[in-house]
């Protein structure tokens, strides 16, 4: 019999972990190539974890809610034949000798003493460290595992300039203190296992007059709750708010809509025509499409639109569409629908939800004129869509001005002040409103 090692895959350039949901599979049941063994979570998404060979699961490394790194080891299935099977999917023969074991070994201590010596190779790590981080590192003598390792206090947990500081003023503390806390946790083993117990969880509220209900947060909604006050935290959100005509849009739409859709086998909403608006003002005002890391202005090559969806379950999620501006209408209507339909059936997977550039959510879905949304961070804009009304307006022409009925709607753009000022901002969202508003009504699709 041989045994695999089921890891946790890689998920996304961004997602380094995810959390155990749950076990499909227990200790002892036999596993089918492909079929899933368990659930897991990242901050996104919730998917599902497929085993590379057939088998019968023989040991859980993990528990429910236990926060796995990718690429560690999670479950042993236990296969057909002869040769034990290694991480990366090759087998070992049972007929290595000791001292080919014992040069091997020798050959990885010599690999890890020519990585402490050779200079660290920040690149490599999925991480994202500024220059002014990187630098101290070098200048310290700071390996990329010792630099990965420190918990920052920045934005989404980035180590900045006081924490690396703060590590290696206390570095040779913390070593004396980690001895010391070995040290008498080797003397108690009862004091170890209380250690390691999960703290117990507030008390749950309790109704005073036994009529109302009280439930627990789901996990995405904790998530959702945790992001967005950080986020308001995090940013100086300012407003801009703008009136389109639509009316084009509304009767373009009206007329090539069933076209579309006998054609293409998609529906034609207004998403992907404002989206694509989006898209190329972003084009136009690259100042939009950035980040902020400490006192870094992180401009992004690629314009990956955040499509802000909402859940059967009454949550959000923002799967992304990767290079926006690359694709023609009928590309962005598909990924609009395909992004839009996974993320109400749960079949988004990790990585459509990671690299966002600039967010659009359509408040006006739910029947609100305008809303002020919050960023979705690390961007530094997030629009939103009002609903698109018939309402009386002046309109001008060589004749003279007249009242006449209009399809009209508001933008509502936040963007953040630390970065984008007014004059950004306000141009921006101007610059969306008159793509909107020069829509061609005669236009081929």
């Amino acid at each position: 019999m041989a045994r695999f090692e089921l890891k946790l895959p890689k998920m996304g350039e961004s997602v380094a972990e995810a959390t155990v949901t749950n076990w499909l599979k227990n200790v002892g049941d036999r596993i089918e190539m492909d079929e899933a063994v368990l659930e897991i979570a990242t901050d996104k998404v919730d998917s599902e974890v497929p085993s590379e060979v057939a088998g019968t699961l023989v040991e859980i490394l993990f528990q429910k809610d236990d926060v796995v790194q990718v690429g560690q080891t999670i479950a042993i299935i236990e296969t057909e034949g002869d040769s034990p099977v290694t991480s990366d999917g090759g087998t070992t023969t049972a007929t290595e000798t000791p001292v080919a074991v014992a040069v091997s070994e020798v050959a990885k201590a010599v690999e890890v003493a020519k990585e402490a010596v050779a200079p660290a190779d920040f690149s490599a790590s999925d991480k994202f460290f500024s220059p002014l981080v990187k630098n101290i590192a070098k200048e310290e003598g700071i390996s990329l595992a010792e630099l990965e390792s420190i918990q920052g206090t920045g934005k989404d947990g980035r180590v900045n300039k006081e924490d690396i500081l703060n590590y290696i003023k206390n570095k040779g503390a913390q070593t004396s203190v980690q001895s010391s806390v070995s040290s008498v946790q080797s003397v108690s083993t009862t004091t170890k296992t209380t250690s390691n117990l999960k703290p117990e969880s507030s008390a749950v509220p309790v109704s005073v007059n036994g009529a109302d209900e009280i439930v627990e947060m789901d996990r995405m909604r904790k998530l959702i709750s945790k992001y967005m006050v950080e986020s308001v935290q995090t940013s100086a959100h300012v407003q801009s708010f703008i009136e389109v005509d639509v009316t084009n849009i509304v009767k373009w739409r009206d007329k090539n809509k069933n076209a579309f859709e006998k054609r293409e086998g998609e529906k034609l909403t207004f998403t992907p025509i404002f989206m694509e608006a989006v898209a190329k003002a972003l084009r136009d005002y690259p100042g939009m499409n950035v980040s902020v890391d400490g006192d870094f202005i992180i401009k992004k090559k690629n314009i990956n639109l955040g499509m802000a969806t909402a859940l059967p379950n009454g949550n959000l999620i923002v799967p992304v569409i990767k290079n926006a501006d690359q694709l023609n209408l009928v590309g962005m209507a598909k990924a609009v629908n395909d992004l839009g339909n996974r993320a109400k059936a749960g079949k988004l997977k990790p990585d459509d939800t990671t690299g966002g550039t600039y967010t659009v959510t359509n408040v006006g879905s739910f029947g609100s004129v305008f809303g002020t949304p919050i960023i979705n961070q690390p961007q530094v804009g997030i629009l939103a869509l009002g609903a698109i009304r018939k309402v009386p307006a002046v309109i001008e022409t060589p004749e003279g001005d007249f009242i006449g009925i209009r399809q009209k709607m508001f933008l509502s753009h936040s963007y953040d002040h630390r970065v984008v000022d007014g004059a950004l901002g306000g141009m921006f969202v101007k610059r969306v409103a008159d793509i909107l508003e020069a829509w061609d009504i005669n236009r081929e699709i």
